[in-house]
C-alpha cells in the first residue's frame, strides 16, 4: 500500500471552550489546517514543535515514544487538540515529537471518528459510509 496523506484542521480545544463560555471571541481560537499523514500502525497524533507553538497548547505529561526504527524517547503529551475531517471530529493528547517534519494521524483518533484507509485509492474514508459509527463494547 501506497502513502495516504489527509488534510485536516487543528483546533486548540481550551479555546473553543473560551470561545463556549465567552471569553476570547471565535475568531481567537488558535487553529490550522495541515497535511498529515495517515499511519494506521501508529496509536496517536503526533505534531512537531511548530504547531505545538502555533496552536499553543499547554503539556499535561511526557510519555516514551517508542518509533519505528526501534528508538525510544521521552516526549510531551499536550493537553486535548480538536482534530476535525470533514464531517468528523474527535478531541485528542497529541505527543510532540521535537525533530518530526510533520503531523501524523494515528490508529485512536481515526477509529474515533470511524475512519479507514481504502487501500485502492490510497484515501482517507468514512468506515460506514457517511455515517459515523461508535462502537461501545
Amino acid at each position: 500500500m501506497g502513502t495516504v496523506y489527509a488534510e485536516i484542521t487543528l483546533r486548540n480545544s481550551a479555546d473553543v471552550t473560551k470561545a463556549k463560555d465567552g471569553i476570547i471571541k471565535e475568531s481567537e481560537i488558535r487553529q490550522m489546517s495541515v497535511r498529515a499523514l495517515v499511519d494506521t500502525g501508529a496509536g496517536s497524533l503526533v505534531i512537531n514543535e511548530e504547531v505545538f507553538a502555533q496552536l499553543g497548547l499547554g503539556v499535561i505529561g511526557t510519555r516514551r515514544t517508542s518509533y519505528a526504527n526501534g528508538a525510544k524517547e521521552i516526549c510531551r503529551l499536550t493537553e486535548p487538540v480538536e482534530i476535525h475531517w470533514e464531517n468528523r471530529c474527535t478531541a485528542q493528547s497529541a505527543t510532540v515529537v521535537p525533530d518530526c517534519s510533520g503531523v501524523l494521524l494515528g490508529a485512536i483518533p481515526l477509529e474515533d471518528m470511524d475512519l479507514i484507509v481504502d487501500p485502492a485509492r490510497l484515501a482517507l474514508v468514512g468506515a460506514h459510509g457517511d455515517e459515523v459509527v461508535t462502537l461501545v463494547m
